[in-house]
């Protein structure tokens, strides 16, 4: 028996010194970049691994990465930002720290050799002479990790009964859904995805998916639509169906159409789990195909700076260097008719915008019709875009912030009405008086890892996994993107823990 066992210890222990000697496999690196000067994290400083493959530091300066998911192979990282030298680090002598990088003084003869006599009207021309020559809208296959943000207040929550031929259905019922109803809540969701596609096609693969938010915010309204659900089938008929005006507007139900569908009521609540609608699918590619569609290059984008670049003035450029890379820095705002102000960081030598920093300066919409009202506040962000293999850009990185207020101020009325039955069709009726004012911030997160040309075959024989199953988190947990290479969350999320619901 002692001597299998030292055969077994002679066997072991070189494998063990071997692993042991490189340390990095199956590890996640974390860490913060910093300017060395004011010790002040920098947002957005790019984290290179090999030629086409890296991560983005988030606000606060954070970034990870998953070492057993690198491609290339490379025992070093290279850190770059706008006015920084950049840094190549050992990821060997990563281990959770700060990484300080200084600011580059900036020579201007080594920035310009032939464009240096350009004006900045003529840097604009050029960007936008250059728009389809220096971006990608060919059919691409794209991996990426997507994170959305959502935060809703509810201002006022008035549900004013007013009648109801069903005894169940009174002001007590209509007054106990209204408390019920959450007036904060904050929701995360999380997607690792291969993205398929262009601007006019887009198919989706979820490799892995996570949503942290409180599921105690929808306890009470499951009871609430259960109770809802069974007065609802003793009291109206199969045959019917449901009219549902509000003012001028109708709009019919048929009822064996609602009970068949027979949706679970968690899944009404929340919206999120039921697999049959797919939502939270749905919803990441939805978000995901208007990010890209709202890139500034983009026809008919929002962010219009250079295909109306006549609605902004634009400072005399400032230079600086990025990857040892001559960048004009163009400030601009708006003139009458523009609605942002922001930063332009332009190539020196292709004219490609390489970062945008985007915020308006006022109020982009503003709709309200017979008692709905919609307001679009808010819109800032940044947008990061390099270069790939082919020559052409695409998105590297996205931060987008939405803010939007929700109004309505309308009755509300819903009236059974069955052709079947002898006498008046109208069998019962539920009326109401809505008052309900909301707001809502939207942040939206993309890093792309990597984005690869594929033929038109390649796209149709892709696959979407439409029902695919996401992760429910109820608090963050560091351990659940073990292995991948995401966006490090912020403080926020990290900290993010709902409390017990109260027994």
């Amino acid at each position: 028996m002692l001597k299998n066992m030292n055969v077994f210890k002679v066997l072991i222990l070189p494998i063990w010194i071997l692993m042991s000697s490189i340390p990095i496999i199956a590890q996640t690196i974390r860490s913060k970049v910093v300017d060395e000067k004011t010790n002040n994290p920098i947002p957005y400083a790019t984290v290179q691994i090999g030629e086409h493959q890296g991560v983005v530091t988030n606000e606060e300066g954070d970034f990870s990465i998953a070492l057993d998911r690198i491609t290339s192979e490379t025992d070093s990282i290279y850190i770059s930002s706008m006015g920084y030298e950049k840094v190549g680090i050992s990821l060997q002598s990563i281990t959770d720290s700060i990484i300080y990088i200084k600011p580059k003084a900036i020579e201007l003869k080594s920035v310009f050799i032939s464009n240096k006599n350009l004006t900045t009207e003529e840097i604009i021309d050029h960007i936008e002479d250059n728009l389809e020559k220096n971006y990608r809208d060919n059919l691409t296959k794209t991996k990426l990790f997507f994170r959305e943000t959502n935060t809703s207040y509810i201002k006022k929550l008035n549900l004013n009964f007013k009648k109801s031929t069903i005894q169940e259905i009174d002001k007590k019922l209509v007054d106990s859904i209204s408390r019920v109803i959450p007036r904060n809540s904050v929701f995360y969701a999380e997607a690792l995805c291969n993205y398929y596609g262009n601007v006019d096609k887009q198919k989706l693969h979820v490799i892995k998916g996570a949503r942290l938010y409180d599921k105690n915010n929808g306890g009470s309204m499951e009871s609430i639509f259960k109770k809802m659900e069974k007065i609802f089938r003793a009291n109206v008929k199969p045959d019917s169906y449901l009219k549902i005006r509000s003012g001028l507007f109708s709009q019919k139900v048929q009822v064996d159409s609602i009970l068949t569908a027979n949706e679970d009521a968690s899944d009404i609540v929340d919206g999120l789990d039921d697999s049959k609608e797919n939502f939270f699918f749905r919803s990441r590619k939805m978000n995901l195909k208007n990010l890209f569609e709202e890139t500034f290059f983009q026809s008919g984008a929002k962010l219009n700076v250079i295909r109306k670049s006549g609605r902004y003035i634009f400072e005399d450029a400032d230079y600086t260097i990025l990857d040892d890379i001559g960048v004009y820095v163009i400030r601009f705002s708006p003139k009458r008719r523009g609605d942002f102000k922001g930063t332009l960081y332009v190539n020196t030598e292709d004219f490609a915008v390489i970062r945008i920093d985007y915020q308006n300066v006022k109020q982009l919409r503003k709709f309200s019709l017979l008692g709905v009202s919609f307001e679009e506040n808010g819109y800032r962000g940044t947008s990061i875009f390099s270069k790939g293999k082919d020559g052409k850009y695409g998105v590297r990185f996205i931060e987008k912030i939405t803010e939007n207020k929700f109004g309505i101020d309308r009755p509300l009325s819903i009236i059974e009405k069955n052709k079947h039955v002898k006498g008046k069709r109208k069998q019962n009726q539920l009326s109401l008086a809505l008052d309900i004012i909301s707001y809502a911030k939207n942040k939206y997160e993309v890093v792309v890892f990597n984005t690869e040309t594929i033929s038109e075959t390649a796209y149709t024989t892709s696959k979407e996994n439409k029902n695919v199953k996401s992760t429910y988190l109820s608090s963050y947990d560091p351990n659940f993107w073990k292995g991948h290479t995401i966006i490090e969350p912020n403080a926020a999320i990290k900290g993010y823990r709902i409390k017990e619901e109260e027994q």
